[in-house]
């Protein structure tokens, strides 16, 4: 089971900022996700960045039960 977080708005919309899910792969773990926690997380996800051990994801890597996939919002500010 990989290590999903949660942050920002990803985290409010699926009512907690860490679990563990299940998948053999990101995109296997984001679906599982999205039913987990429903449409106002699928929509946050569209906008966001993911992450795995620190790196960005490109494609569909496959993930193991010690990986963390890290779901960031986009983030805006300024000075």
């Amino acid at each position: 089971m990989a290590t999903l977080l949660l942050f920002g708005p990803a985290g409010s919309a699926a009512g907690r900022r860490r679990v563990t899910i299940d998948a053999a792969s990101v995109g296997e773990l984001c679906s599982a996700a999205c039913v987990q926690f429903g449409a106002e997380f699928e929509a946050v996800l569209r906008t966001s960045a993911v992450w795995v051990n620190g790196e960005p994801v490109t494609g569909d890597p496959v993930i193991g039960e010690r990986d963390e996939v890290a779901v960031v919002p986009p983030v805006s500010g300024g000075a």
